[in-house]
């Protein structure tokens, strides 16, 4: 459908301003859309050889900044991941909230002259599965079999049918508020990294905030 919320990815080619613009394009869509709705995003492919030519710095941080946007969005996001998955295509499904994939997918931390690339993805990596799970695909760039990503957390599905994957989380995410997805989004996020104390707080806010909605 014209109106659908959906991106595609392609992995394997390089960081560009319009590869930015079409993440910054969906996520302003998102954010004008009333009603209920996922946004959807196919990831696949990697980078190959000299990938990075003509990169520069500047680029890669409105990139990231784009990809932080549609992982904060008011909005429940779905990635579909086929076949190989690095560079970009690695970045955005690493950003969804849930992740469906087929059983033949990898995931690759892309090689870039004599490292991995050290972008915003080694980040996720870790936050998400932890140091010692994914060290080697972070330091080494080994591929992370769909079985291992399913174990990880780092892929929610394996499934050979993304269509009927996708219609349960759509019927699922029904009557869902985006204002308050992105709150419990938030909270999860930040329950990582402090303590309950500080946390608190913040928990508790949210709590007056479904009341008070509730009441209304």
């Amino acid at each position: 459908m014209s109106d659908e919320l959906l991106l595609r990815i392609d992995g394997s080619r390089p960081v560009t301003a319009a590869s930015v613009e079409a993440v910054q394009a969906l996520c302003d869509a998102a954010e004008d859309r009333t009603g209920p709705g996922i946004v959807t995003l196919h990831v696949s492919g990697a980078p190959e050889g000299d990938w990075t030519a003509g990169l520069a710095v500047g680029l890669v941080s409105k990139w990231e900044r784009a990809v932080r946007r549609l992982e904060r969005l008011g909005r429940l996001t779905a990635a579909v991941a086929s076949g190989d998955v690095g560079g970009t295509a690695l970045d955005v499904l690493l950003a969804a909230d849930l992740r469906i994939a087929d059983p033949g997918t990898r995931l690759l931390v892309a090689r870039h002259g004599e490292a991995t690339w050290p972008g915003m993805a080694l980040y996720r990596l870790v936050q998400q599965a932890g140091t010692a799970r994914v060290r080697r695909a972070a330091l080494l760039g080994t591929p992370i079999e769909a079985g291992e990503a399913l174990t990880l957390g780092l892929i929610d599905e394996l499934t050979g049918d993304p269509r009927a994957a996708l219609a349960a989380i759509a019927e699922q995410a029904a009557g869902l508020a985006g204002s308050e997805l992105a709150i419990r989004r938030q909270l999860m996020f930040e329950a990582a990294a402090i303590s309950f104390e500080d946390a608190l707080g913040a928990h508790l806010a949210a709590c007056d905030r479904a009341l008070r909605r509730a009441a209304h």
